[in-house]
C-alpha cells in the first residue's frame, strides 16, 4: 500500500486551532481542484510513490506528535485514511487539510478534518459536497477563504449553515487571501457584523513569505 506524497517537512502549524505549534507536514500529490489563488500548484503533479510502512518512519523522525496531512487533496488517494489510522493509532494528534469535495465520513473519527469550503473566487465553489456540512464534528474545523466581499457573503452562508449542528467545540475560520485582501478589511466586517468566527492569518507565509516551500 503506498501513498504519492509530495514533500514531508516539519514546521509550525500555520492555519488551524492549533497554528503555532511545531507539526510535521505531509503533503500529497494530486488534486482535483484548480483554485485560482493555490499556493501549492507544485503539488498537481510532482510526487513519489512511497510505501505506507516506509512513510511512517519519515514522519516520526522528528519527534514531533502533531501531524497535518495535506496537499493537494489528500482524499484523492484511498490509502489517505489508511495513513491516518496509522498515525493515530501510535498516539499522533493528526488533522486534515481537505477542499470540501470528497467524502469526509472515510476519515477515522479521532482525526480533525479542517475542511476548506471553497468561497466563489476560487473558481470551484460547483465542486464542494456540501453533504459534508453534515457529516462534520464536534472537533473538526471549517476554512473559508475570503478574496472580496462577495466571498465573505458566501462565507457567512456557510457560517450559519455549520452553526446549526449546535456543536460547541466546532471552529469556523476566515481566511484572507493573500494579497488580495487586507487582514485588517476582513476583520472590520467581522467585527461589524458581531461574527463568532476566528481571523485565520497564514502565519507561514509572515514568516518566510509566499512563496517559500517546505515550511
Amino acid at each position: 500500500m503506498a501513498l504519492l506524497v509530495n514533500e514531508i517537512f516539519h514546521s509550525i502549524q500555520g492555519e488551524s486551532s492549533l497554528a503555532g505549534w511545531p507539526c510535521v507536514f505531509v503533503r500529497t500529490a494530486g488534486c482535483n481542484l484548480r483554485c485560482s489563488y493555490c499556493d501549492t500548484r507544485h503539488a498537481y503533479e510532482e510526487g513519489r510513490l512511497v510505501e505506507l510502512p516506509d512513510l511512517i518512519p519519515q514522519i516520526q523522525q522528528y519527534g514531533c506528535p502533531l501531524v497535518e496531512i495535506t496537499g493537494g487533496e489528500p482524499l484523492i488517494q484511498k490509502e489517505t485514511p489508511d495513513l491516518i489510522v496509522e498515525l493515530l493509532d501510535r498516539g499522533m494528534c493528526v488533522l486534515l487539510e481537505t477542499n470540501g469535495s470528497q467524502d469526509i465520513s472515510r476519515v477515522d473519527p479521532r482525526c480533525i478534518k479542517v475542511v476548506d469550503f471553497k468561497c466563489p473566487s476560487s473558481g470551484e465553489t460547483d465542486s464542494i459536497d456540501f453533504r459534508n456540512i453534515g457529516r462534520l464534528q464536534e472537533r473538526d474545523e471549517v476554512k473559508l477563504v475570503i478574496a472580496d466581499w462577495n466571498d465573505y457573503q458566501f462565507a457567512k452562508d456557510i457560517m450559519r449553515q455549520v452553526m446549526k449542528l449546535s456543536f460547541s467545540d466546532l471552529k469556523i475560520h476566515f481566511s484572507p487571501v493573500y494579497g488580495r485582501l487586507e487582514p485588517r478589511e476582513l476583520v472590520s466586517w467581522i467585527l461589524r457584523d458581531g461574527l463568532r468566527v476566528r481571523l485565520n492569518l497564514q502565519l507561514h507565509k509572515y514568516i518566510w513569505g509566499p512563496d517559500r516551500k517546505g515550511v
